[in-house]
């Protein structure tokens, strides 16, 4: 009966390990992430896409869930910004996402882009 009970404990861990999304295992740059959010909004309002330069969805706008189903969906349309955010590496898209979810409106400390 215990080695069922154990048997059944580790196949749980193992599948919890192994269905855990990526995002949620790697940890970008917190600092660098809201530097280069804020860098590419910038090259937007440059380009005439967005009129100014600061984010348009705030970090506390959603929650560290619904951020994350954005970049594993890797869906930027409510960012407006899209052909920059397909066109940034997978490094600085962990460091945006890093930013954004440590800051989401269910972390201990929401912020808004200012």
């Amino acid at each position: 009966m215990k080695v069922k009970i154990l048997l059944a404990l580790i196949t749980a861990m193992i599948i919890g390990i192994v269905t855990t999304p990526v995002w949620a295992l790697e940890k970008g740059n917190e600092r660098k992430g809201k530097y280069t959010y804020r860098k590419v909004y910038k090259s937007c309002q440059t380009r005439g896409v967005v009129n100014s330069p600061k984010p348009i969805p705030n970090p506390d706008s959603k929650t560290q869930a619904e951020w994350q189903e954005i970049f594993e969906n890797k869906d930027f349309s409510e960012f407006r910004c899209v052909e920059e955010f397909n066109n940034l590496e997978e490094k600085d898209l962990l460091d945006i996402f890093t930013y954004l979810h440590a800051h989401a409106s269910d972390s201990g400390s929401p912020l808004k882009c200012k």
